[in-house]
């Protein structure tokens, strides 16, 4: 299961375009709105949940967190305290986190990217705490997954699914949908 947590504010493009790709994939995936079960992205598109974080269960029986960035989204993700404690079970347990644009920062604050390569939107570099800033679309580095922005969407649902289901299915996603 992965889950992909959606607060007011987030960035459409990252969120919906990983969504997309990775349950093309057949990646079992839950939206899960972080304020109530309809968040709002930041240009003003609603999109209904599949949960809300109400009806999250609190253990490990996951394989993936994913945060999309935008603002106030990610501000908004970092401050709630059930994202918070999906992180720090994320973290306990090895489970994948992935980040995207000014989400990264949230990894930062927690020290997660200590010793790690890591990209973020321009401007938040500052907030990387103890990583090695790397100037990519997408960075992978062991269970921490970046990504630089809204026009990174592609790469890092790639990333994301190969590092769920594998290169060669991550390829053929690829060549279906023509990004060469």
């Amino acid at each position: 299961m992965v889950y992909m947590f959606l607060a007011n504010g987030f960035e459409e493009i990252e969120a919906l375009y990983t969504l997309d790709v990775l349950r093309r994939a057949k990646v079992d995936i839950k939206t899960v709105g972080v304020s109530s079960k309809t968040a709002l992205g930041s240009h003003g598109i609603p999109v209904v949940c599949d949960i809300s974080v109400d009806e999250l269960p609190f253990d490990n029986d996951f394989d993936m967190i994913i945060l999309p960035g935008g603002m106030p989204g990610s501000t908004n993700l970092d401050n709630d305290e059930s994202v918070s404690r999906y992180i720090s079970i994320a973290k306990e347990n090895g489970k994948f986190i992935c980040a995207i644009c000014a989400a990264p920062f949230i990894l930062g604050k927690r020290g997660l990217l200590m010793g790690k390569k890591a990209t973020c939107f321009p401007g938040f570099e500052k907030y990387l705490d103890g990583a090695t800033v790397v100037d990519a679309g997408v960075v992978r580095d062991g269970s921490i997954i970046t990504g630089r922005a809204m026009g990174s969407a592609h790469e890092f649902a790639l990333a994301i699914l190969e590092a769920l289901k594998g290169k060669d299915i991550a390829q053929e996603l690829k060549e279906a949908i023509i990004l060469k």
